[in-house]
């Protein structure tokens, strides 16, 4: 069976043992840690998180590397391996359920998992991911900046970053051709009420960057134009403003103000 990473997949093999220890030391993992692991590939860092936490659950998508996983997984009662879609699973219905998520996430959902995982994994208290540096950079990016987006406001929202560490390109294989990081965060609390719809509010918002949030509001289908001008003019903001310059509780007020 072929154990070389697919591009399709967004897949980048960690193999370099050296950054495990300072994923230890963001993820403050400990013996009663229940993992969550998205992409495990060679299984490199699953067996760390399996000698340190009390339960890891590898969710791998690609079924070519079933027989690596097993070998390099073999005798450690704690983790279970799980093949499908992070994406499409019900990972809600883990049991035990997963407390943190740890992982070097493949590329190219690393966004869209972290995004879902803020509402649709409550028992999730912290995160430590590998991602591509744009992405670490823009989970906790402020407002007026090129990096603030939907994703920025969401995070925010849910969570508060607790470290953030560089990644060499050397520790992966294929060597990818950007920059990664590790990016550490920890829940706030309890989510703002009616966040399903502030998510809602956010992804209109941010759907057509470039233009007044009114307008982009309106393309998107949430609300006239007319309606978005008045809740922002509700909240103190002028109808002319873009949706990169709201901090994230000002999404909170702007949905509650859209009714």
């Amino acid at each position: 069976m072929s154990t070389h990473p697919k591009k399709a997949l967004g897949q980048h093999f960690l193999v370099d043992e050296n950054v495990l220890g300072v994923i230890g030391r963001l993820a403050e993992l400990g013996p009663g840690d229940v993992v969550l692991e998205i992409g495990p590939g060679l299984g490199v860092l699953t067996a760390y998180l399996a000698e340190h936490t009390g339960h890891v659950h590898a969710v791998e998508l690609d079924r070519h590397l079933e027989e690596p996983l097993r070998d390099q997984l073999a005798g450690r009662e704690n983790v279970e391996v799980v093949f499908g879609d992070a994406l499409a699973l019900d990972l809600a219905a883990l049991d035990p359920a997963p407390t943190k998520l740890v992982s070097n996430l493949p590329y190219n959902v690393a966004t869209p998992l972290v995004a879902e995982s803020l509402d649709g994994l409550p028992s999730l208290d912290r995160w430590c991911v590998m991602v591509q540096r744009e992405v670490a950079d823009r989970f906790f990016a402020v407002p007026g900046t090129k990096a603030y987006g939907a994703v920025s406001v969401l995070v925010q929202l849910a969570a508060e970053r607790t470290g953030f560490h560089p990644v060499s390109r050397m520790v992966f294989r294929p060597r990818p051709n950007v920059d990664s990081a590790l990016v550490a965060f920890r829940r706030r609390g309890p989510l703002p009420e009616r966040y399903g719809a502030i998510k809602t509010v956010v992804s209109a918002a941010f759907a057509h960057r470039r233009k007044t949030l009114p307008n982009s509001v309106a393309l998107a289908g949430l609300a006239p134009r007319e309606r978005a001008a008045a809740a922002l003019e509700a909240i103190g903001r002028e109808p002319c403003v873009r949706a990169e310059a709201l901090a994230p509780p000002e999404f909170v007020a702007l949905t509650e103000a859209l009714g």
